[in-house]
């Protein structure tokens, strides 16, 4: 449904439009917002975290650190954000707007409500409750960011099962419906709920517990959960949840990330029955194209690592082109100078003409500080870069003539042997001639950027980024398959 790295979706409808939020961990701008008239079709619409006064992560802040899953709800005339900022300074922070666009509010801190993936919901006579992983709970102003009482547990999931979390509160009919993940958000992954009389409970559980899950099944999308519940306007019931796409042999890869799937919801003696997801991409979720870097602003998809400084990533010094100043000098350090968008596809191509005269960098697929692939030029030449843990090695150099130049990374066949060891896929770096072929200099096997090498919570992120001095960027082209 929303392709590529878009995690532990929040969904809520206002009349006919839906509005869903993702998770975003270190990159800036952070929580990206999404529209849509149909739950299949969603086009984003800005980030709500898009100043330094909302989100500071600093380069101390971890890959797979940042902001957790968020929770979007509409109430009395606004739209109210919730999320957990994993950093120095951070913690459970609550956003307001009136226009899911943006802009957002600076944060309403809440200090005492505790651990992550916080939820809100409202009671007939007005009473926020916030609930979080653990399964715990507690009330609050969201004006303020007060709370009342001390926090406690309202459930414990099903037992014996690991990380129960990412819960939201629902009232449907006469029940108040307590929905949750558990399993952890591996294979293991698993949506189970409960039901009450009350917000603060007690619950009872549903007896299909878990009412989805794809443990030890064949099923091309795995880790299904974190999910969230919304009705459409014809009485219909649907659920928003993350899953991930394996792929390869033993034990299997994913590489974009955790992305949102949607699935149908039937009501059976008033507990829900999800059904069937798709693996299908609808083509209006996925972006891809070509960016001039025309416009003073860049567009909403484009993210950056842990912060975005203007005098360091800009469009408005040299007019048609993107301009990068270097701070870290390569991938391997926080604080680079790195302008990305989310691989959305399993087959894909990247290129982009760079103008290296005054500097040294290029183009990246870049997983953590760990975890990288990267085509450089600089100094009369062009070298790729692969990190992958504790190693770092150029595996291939060729020497290329001053000027501006395009360099290219698409996706391969998997390399030999094909058998249990292989990989998701095979990805070509290479430098584009002035007749528009492609010369490969070097093919990466794909499982080294992927979470199962890897680990986090992430996944694929593809752009550019500068390692010395300044340099220049005309155009980034991204293209699913339709290239060859």
């Amino acid at each position: 449904m929303i392709p590529g790295f878009h995690p532990d979706p929040s969904v809520c409808r206002v009349g006919d439009d839906y509005y869903l939020v993702c998770s975003s961990f270190e990159y800036f701008p952070g929580v990206p917002v999404f529209h849509s008239r149909d739950l299949v079709h969603w086009t984003q619409i800005g980030n709500a975290l898009e100043r330094p006064s909302q989100l500071h992560l600093s380069a101390d802040t971890l890959s797979s650190g940042g902001v957790y899953a968020p929770t979007l709800r509409h109430h009395d005339g606004r739209f109210w954000l919730i999320v957990t900022v994993v950093s120095d300074g951070g913690g459970n922070m609550l956003f307001t707007a009136t226009d899911p666009a943006g802009p957002w509010s600076d944060p309403i801190r809440l200090p005492g409500v505790p651990s992550i993936d916080p939820d809100l919901a409202w009671d007939d006579d007005g009473t926020c409750w916030c609930t979080f992983a653990g399964v715990g709970q507690v009330r609050i102003d969201p004006r303020t960011g007060e709370t009342f009482g001390p926090p406690h547990k309202v459930w414990s999931g099903t037992p014996g099962a690991a990380a129960p979390e990412a819960p939201h509160l629902y009232r449907i009919g006469e029940y108040w419906y307590l929905l949750i993940a558990e399993g952890g958000t591996e294979r293991g992954h698993g949506v189970s709920i409960a039901r009450g009389t009350a917000p603060d409970g007690p619950f009872e559980p549903c007896p299909a517990n878990p009412i989805l899950t794809h443990r030890s099944t064949t099923h091309p999308i795995q880790n299904t959960g974190h999910a969230d519940l919304v009705q459409a306007p014809d009485g219909t019931w649907w659920m928003v949840l993350l899953g991930v796409r394996p792929r390869g042999g033993t034990p299997g890869w994913h590489v974009l990330g955790r992305e949102t799937f949607l699935a149908p919801v039937t009501w059976v003696d008033g507990w829900p029955v999800v059904g069937e997801l798709s693996p299908g991409t609808p083509a209006g979720s996925a972006v891809a194209g070509r960016d001039d870097f025309d416009l003073a602003e860049l567009q909403a998809y484009w993210i950056s690592v842990r912060s975005r400084p203007a005098d360091l990533c800009t469009t408005k010094e040299r007019a048609g082109w993107l301009t990068l100043r270097a701070r870290g000098a390569s991938l391997d350090d926080a604080d680079v100078t790195f302008l990305g968008r989310r691989q959305q596809h399993l087959e894909w191509r990247a290129r982009t003409l760079i103008d290296p005269s005054q500097g040294r960098g290029g183009l990246a697929i870049r997983l953590d500080e760990r975890h990288h692939y990267e085509i450089e030029a600089g100094d009369g030449q062009v070298q790729v870069i692969a990190r992958i843990g504790s190693v770092r090695a150029v595996v291939a150099e060729h020497p290329v003539p001053a000027g501006p130049l395009v360099l290219g990374v698409r996706t391969d066949e998997s390399q030999p042997p094909h058998d249990a060891r292989s990989g998701p896929d095979a990805l070509s770096f290479g430098v584009e001639t002035e007749d528009g072929g492609f010369t490969a200099l070097a093919i990466l096997d794909g499982r080294y950027l992927s979470t199962e090498v890897a680990g986090g919570f992430t996944g694929r992120v593809i752009g550019m980024y500068a390692a010395a001095g300044t340099v220049h960027f005309d155009w980034f082209d991204y293209e699913p398959p339709s290239f060859a």
